[in-house]
């Protein structure tokens, strides 16, 4: 469906703060109350992948009920053929640079793939394992580049609003295992990329393709996403080159391979033919004339970037 284009509210700084601050009470409440029934009910990996897409469900559809008559799909939610390209080509990317970073290492000869047949899951497993990266990359983008960050977006403009919020997706990494500080300094440079994405389309689709093209990867190629094991192939990658090209046992997101691959895919979402969408709490953007953005249009339409 088409969300109508609205004018985006205007707050003052207070309103703002204030509304940002209940944003973020109402997500910290969540998980700190719904985070552990649902471990408790779904499990490590159901609880917390599945788990964060519920918590971020609750945070928005109470904050846009506190203080607004908007509806959840018009947070960039909607699905159309717009939202599906969107999507698409965030997959696309997502899987293109995450390829950038292990192909080489395995056709140079310094990554062997070795084979794990104890390991070999079953269709189910698999099924079950992308289902969950799904819901995970889609429960991250709704809770990091929901409400909260589109409010913000609209009144604070765009790199106020798109680097912090990177800072703070890097944040919320740091209790996984065998987290290390260049692998947070990746994340961050990925919540910048991530936000930068929905700049660009105004939709939840684009960032949350990205997000899962890149987990869904990882695994398929038998190595760790952000320090999970993750079993979707019957091989694991071994490297013979140190963590700092590896990422070690917290994966290739800690490597510095993927902070050079993180310069190529900056340029592809610049440069990608996205389609963007209305916006009811952003439009009208608060720096039309960023590179590759150009103002909101009453339909979606082909987004034109210039050089």
């Amino acid at each position: 469906m088409t969300i109508p284009a609205k004018a985006a509210e205007r707050l003052d700084p207070a309103k703002l703060a204030i509304r940002v601050a209940v944003y973020v009470v109402i997500v910290w409440l969540a998980r700190e109350f719904l985070g552990p029934a649902l471990l408790w009910l779904g499990g490590y990996y159901l609880g917390n992948l599945a788990g964060t897409l519920v918590i971020a469900l609750v945070a928005n559809l109470l904050a846009l009920r506190f203080f607004t008559d908007h509806r959840l799909v018009e947070l960039g939610m909607g699905w159309n053929r717009w939202s599906m390209e969107n999507m698409a080509l965030g997959i696309l990317g997502g899987a293109g640079a995450a390829s950038l970073v292990l192909a080489p290492a395995l056709l140079a000869g310094e990554a062997h793939l070795s084979s794990t047949p104890q390991d070999q899951p079953s269709f189910a497993v698999v099924v079950f394992v992308v289902a969950l990266l799904a819901l995970g990359a889609m429960g991250e983008e709704l809770m990091m580049r929901g409400y909260g960050f589109q409010i913000l977006l609209a009144n604070c403009g765009t790199w106020a609003t798109v680097i912090p919020c990177g800072v703070v997706f890097a944040l919320l990494h740091t209790a996984n295992p065998n987290v290390t500080k260049l692998g947070i300094a990746n994340t961050a440079g990925f919540g910048v990329l991530f936000g930068y994405a929905f700049v660009r389309s105004r939709d939840l689709w684009l960032p949350a393709g990205l997000h899962f093209g890149w987990n869904i990867t990882l695994p398929l190629f038998g190595v760790n996403v952000s320090g999970l094991r993750m079993k979707m192939t019957g091989h694991d990658m071994v490297w013979s080159a140190g963590n700092l090209w590896s990422g070690g046992d917290y994966g290739p997101e800690a490597s510095l391979l993927t902070s050079m691959a993180m310069i190529a895919l900056a340029v592809y979402i610049w440069r990608a033919p996205i389609r963007r969408q209305p916006s009811p709490l952003t439009d009208p953007a608060a720096e039309p004339n960023l590179p590759g953005e150009p103002k909101p249009p009453a339909e979606p339409k082909e987004d034109t970037c210039e050089a």
